[in-house]
């Protein structure tokens, strides 16, 4: 089962999202918040797996809910999910540590399959959002990436952990470890969802699809 928490200052929204999300067999809705601050207490009480964090909310927003819940020990991944697609909402969201980025327009289905990736430990963007991103973070000239940095951050976007991606690739943890902070110096980030939200951008790599 995926535990989540549902954070959305309108009741009616949160309502029917709980209603949605409670039809998936393998959803189990643990707790629902009205603000940031809220979601921020009920984190550790509840333990969810994935927290679907609207953006602008009163006491405390999204983006800065956000960023004080991953970096929690053992912390839940956090979809946005809001109305609002411009650029500083979605630079705002992403560099705070969110996992993923869609509009509330979403249909069900793709609503359900991006709480799943998320869950998995996967970046997802909502197209219009990919897009936008793209548009704002693309480089003039692409960061020069070594084909063994771009094996590690492909593996990155589909959630494996470091240990996963040495087995995978035939080395060591540490040597992961040492080509993420190379890839992170070079996309001029600090964590691996930026890192895969960047090298989306300037085109170094595809997200992994549905």
């Amino acid at each position: 089962m995926i535990r989540l928490l549902v954070v959305d200052d309108h009741p009616v929204v949160r309502a029917g999202m709980v209603a949605v999300l409670s039809e998936e067999a393998d959803f189990e809705v643990v707790g629902e918040a009205a603000n940031g601050a809220e979601a921020l207490a009920l984190v550790p009480r509840m333990m969810p797996d994935v927290v679907l964090m609207d953006l602008r909310m009163p006491v405390m927003d999204g983006a800065d809910a956000t960023s004080r819940i991953v970096a929690q020990s053992d912390a839940p991944q956090v979809l946005v999910l809001t109305t609002y697609d411009t650029d500083a909402d979605i630079v705002r969201a992403v560099e705070a540590g969110a996992r993923g980025y869609l509009l509330k327009d979403a249909p069900t289905a793709v609503l359900a399959d991006a709480i799943r990736r998320a869950a998995r430990g996967e970046t997802v963007l909502a197209p219009p959002v990919a897009a936008r991103l793209a548009d704002r973070l693309r480089a003039p000239s692409r960061p020069e990436l070594t084909a063994r940095e771009l094996d590690v951050l492909r593996l990155v976007a589909i959630g494996l952990s470091n240990g996963d991606i040495g087995r995978e690739l035939f080395i060591g943890e540490a040597t992961v470890k040492t080509h993420l902070i190379r890839v992170f110096a070079k996309l001029e980030v600090t964590d691996r969802t930026a890192a895969v939200t960047a090298a989306y951008a300037q085109g170094l790599i595809d997200l992994p699809r549905p």
